[in-house]
Parts: structure tokens; sequence; C-alpha cells
């Protein structure tokens, strides 16, 4: 069951913090006069927040060294974004979250107890309940959107896009559940999903810069035409050949990350012209670390399948 422990802390340290800054970024977007739909949004920022500080104080030690490295869980960014945030919205974040996450150690080895493994499977049901509310309030939310009988700042390509990222989070938990391997289907289908992502973090991202922010925005259309690029390549070569579209996905996202991080900076020091929220310049910063992991370990397995 070590697997299981390791997968499964690691999944709701990444996704229960991403869960909670959906639903941050939706109470942020309503009108003062939606009161209900803010306290729905409210409720399920607080819930992903108890659940990710306890998997925080579940971690240490029993995870693997690269999501530490990886900048997935916090960058240098992560908590003035979340001061800043929290100032300007007026909705609370628990930076001590991120202080403890900054401190964890990676270890993976260690002999666990029974309890210990009903705890997390404790966590995860806890994780797939509060996604099954959470995805249908947002798949609610976006059918009254698109009625045009509620207003939220945020598109709703990107109600669409937080969808599918509870979605995913949702499928990994259930199959950890389920005592599957966890490859979410394939590698096919999981870097289609993320270049999917990284295309619609650039569109997003240029549709939020201040249209003097000309540079910013001509990058931010590039980044999505060649993302858009990889998943049409995609669509036209056999899963069994994609290694060199890996290898691309992997350089395009080395380079969208730097774009990404100065982004960050440039909005934290008030030198970009914007209204991105801090947070989701770092929240889409950390989203790209992510996936760089992932396509990183893709190569690497592959080049031990070359190898033997």
């Amino acid at each position: 069951m070590e697997n299981f422990i390791v997968f499964s802390i690691e999944t709701n340290l990444f996704f229960a913090r991403i869960m909670r800054e959906h639903a941050l970024f939706l109470e942020a977007g309503f009108p003062c006069r939606d009161e209900a739909w803010i306290r729905q949004a409210d409720w399920y920022r607080q819930q992903f927040e108890h659940l990710l500080r306890e998997t925080v104080q579940l971690a240490n030690g029993r995870i693997g060294t690269e999501i530490i490295e990886s900048g997935e869980l916090v960058t240098e960014f992560t908590i003035p974004a979340e001061r800043s945030t929290s100032r300007l919205s007026g909705i609370p974040i628990d930076s001590r979250i991120s202080a403890a996450e900054q401190k964890l150690r990676a270890g993976c080895t260690r002999k666990e107890s029974r309890q210990l493994v009903q705890t997390v499977q404790g966590l995860n049901e806890r994780a797939l309940q509060l996604l099954d509310g959470l995805i249908a309030y947002k798949e609610r939310l976006l059918r009254e959107v698109k009625q045009g009988r509620l207003f939220n700042a945020n598109y709703p390509l990107l109600i669409e896009h937080i969808i599918r990222e509870a979605k995913l989070y949702r499928e990994t938990v259930w199959q950890l559940q389920q005592n599957r391997e966890i490859s979410f289907r394939n590698i096919c289908d999981t870097e289609n999903f993320w270049n999917r992502i990284m295309m619609e973090h650039a569109l997003f991202i240029r549709g939020l810069l201040d249209p003097s922010e000309e540079e910013l925005v001509a990058a931010a259309d590039g980044f999505a035409a060649d993302y858009r690029e990889l998943l049409t390549q995609a669509k036209r070569q056999d899963c069994r050949a994609m290694h060199g579209l890996t290898q691309k996905s992997l350089e395009e996202t080395l380079e969208y990350r730097k774009f990404k991080t100065a982004g960050a900076e440039g909005i934290l020091k008030h030198e970009i012209a914007s209204i991105l929220l801090p947070l989701l310049a770092d929240h889409v910063l950390r989203e790209a670390n992510h996936y760089i992991r992932l396509l990183e370990c893709e190569n690497r397995l592959r080049g031990c399948a070359e190898w033997n």
C-alpha cells in the first residue's frame, strides 16, 4: 500500500490547492448581489483548504523528491501572491499551509501502518465527495452564465477549464481508491489534456492583460498557437509514435514557464498592467511546473524502456 499512500498524498497536495483556488476565483468574480453563489463558493474554498491542511500534515517524509523540487506545490511567489490576493479580494487565505509545504521533506520508503492507510482512504473519500459537489456547482454556474441569468467575471471557457481539472482530480482519486495503477488513461491523453490546459492559460492571460501590454499579448497569442499546433499534430499521430511530440511539448512548456514566471513576478511588482489576480498568475505557473514534471517522468520511462 506504500504507492497508494504516496500517490494519494501527492495528488491531494497538488489538486486540493488548485480546487481551493478555483473556488476563490469564482467567489471573487461574483457581484455582491449574488450572495448565495458567493457563500457556496466560499464553503468549497474552506473545505478544500481544510483538506489541503490535513494532507500537508500527513505529507512530511512521505512524498517524492521530484514533486517537492518541481515547484508545483508552492513557488517563490505563492505566499506573496496569496497575501496580495487576500488583500485585494477580502477573501482570507491561510498562508501558513504554504509555509508548511515549503518545509516538507521527501521520503517514500517507510513501512506504513494500517491506521495510516485508513486515514488516507478517508482523506480520498472526502475529496471525492467534495469534488462531486464542486463539479455540480461549477456546471450549474456555467449553465446560468451561458443562458444570461448570472454574471461572473471569469470567462465561460475558464469555467469549462476548471470543470475539466476537477474531473481529472476526481478520476485520479477514484482510481487510487480502486487500487488501480495511476496513468490517467494513457500518456497520449495526458499530454493532450495538459496541452489544452496550457493553450487555454495563454488565451486567458491574453484576455486579462491590459491592451497596452502589446508584447505580452503577442507572446501569449504565440503560446496559444504553439499548443494548438501540438494538439493538431497529436490527432494525426499514432500514440506509439508520440515521443517526438512529448519532447516538443516539454520544450514548449519549459519556455512557457519562463513567460509565466516573469508574469507572476511582474504582477506582484506592479510592473504589468492587467486584471489578473496575483494568485491566478502563480496558479498557472504551478500547473506548468506540474506538467513539466509529468513530461520529464515520461521521458525517463521511455529512456529506460529503450535501454532495456
